[in-house]
């Protein structure tokens, strides 16, 4: 029996959500699972694996500028505090392989969870990591640390159509790098429609507030009925009904999947690990990417560009914007299929 032990980013909650239909997978199998992350991430799953042991590892403590301009600035001074935890995460890692038997390790994007006598693994979509003018420094840091793992996932396709673009496909690399294909922990069902919108908020703060604030405000006069899940995952769920708003703090699991099969149009940040979802439940998006965070707005542009998804800033956003979706057909063209059960072969060879 193996023992894997899942460390995902505590980054939003998408490092977290995309982990769901692999720590599945390792339980169907019959092996074991410890999970490793800090804050929500971690919190969302221990909600989600309540019987699965769960330990704390120390926070990158993200935040991101008010303004998106400042927002490399504030990563930059945010880099020895990063490092820090990173190698105080690379301490606890050992600790736990000989505290809990650990037999394997799946990091997604915690960049000190490895160890070379076990096999490693770290999933990233980012095998470039744009960032401006800096995107040949950052991207070759980024490159130096998977280099320390024995395997790099991306999750997605290594053929066309894809939905990583130019993030996560290299023609020249010395990593090791296999496929996953589109990773998502919904299923796509043919339910009634029960929304005309719905908003899914996530990511750190303070932007996740600053849209929602946005939102809010520039929704009030929708005519159709409007599911606001806020991203905000707390001790208690809370439902709230707001005239055409039905407003929930948090919502997980099969409550989640439903209420995305069950609406129509989808407004959300463009997020890797909602684009994900997406593309499984086949769905019409309008995205509003963080102000600043230079992966977000490639792909926010990559699916206009494509016809698939309407953007626009969070500045721009108003209710007329919503119309432009009628003219792009949505997430309707990716075959949903993964390689989870091939790829995890890999700790059995170990």
């Amino acid at each position: 029996m193996n023992r894997i032990l899942i460390a995902p980013l505590n980054w939003g909650l998408g490092h977290a959500t995309r982990c769901v239909p692999i720590i599945d997978t390792i339980l169907k199998n019959g092996d074991e699972v410890i999970i490793a992350s800090d804050g929500q991430a971690l919190l969302f799953l221990q909600r989600q694996y309540p019987l699965v042991k769960c330990f704390e590892f120390p926070s990158y403590d993200i935040s991101y500028s008010k303004k998106g301009k400042f927002l490399k600035w504030k990563l930059l001074k945010a880099v020895p505090k990063i490092n820090k935890a990173i190698k105080a995460e690379h301490k606890l890692t050992s600790k736990l392989i000989a505290s809990e038997g650990i037999t394997g390790i799946i990091s997604d994007n915690r960049l000190g969870v490895y160890n070379t006598n076990v096999p490693s693994v770290i999933i990233t979509h980012q095998l470039r990591v744009f960032s401006g003018w800096a995107t040949w420094i950052s991207t070759r840091i980024h490159q130096n640390f998977i280099k320390k793992f024995d395997r790099c996932w991306v999750p997605d396709v290594d053929t066309k159509p894809n939905l990583s673009g130019r993030l996560g496909h290299r023609k020249n690399t010395s990593i090791k790098v296999k496929y996953l294909g589109i990773v998502s922990r919904m299923k796509f069902k043919p339910l009634p429609k029960v929304y005309d919108l719905m908003v899914l908020l996530s990511g750190p703060e303070p932007q996740r507030s600053l849209l929602e604030q946005i939102l809010f405000e520039q929704l009030k006069d929708y005519q159709g009925k409007i599911l606001f899940v806020k991203g905000i995952v707390e001790a208690e769920q809370f439902i709230q009904q707001r005239k055409q708003f039905t407003v929930i703090n948090y919502m997980i699991g099969e409550a989640l999947q439903t209420a995305l099969n069950e609406s129509d149009l989808i407004i959300s940040r463009s997020g890797y690990s909602t684009i994900l979802d997406l593309a499984v439940l086949n769905k019409k998006a309008f995205f509003i990417p963080t102000s600043g965070q230079t992966e977000q707005e490639y792909l926010a542009k990559k699916f206009d560009e494509e016809n698939i998804a309407p953007y626009c800033t969070q500045e721009e956003f108003d209710l007329d914007q919503l119309r432009r979706v009628e003219n792009y057909s949505g997430f309707n063209d990716f075959n949903s299929k993964n390689n989870i059960e091939a790829l995890l072969d890999f700790f059995k060879c170990e």
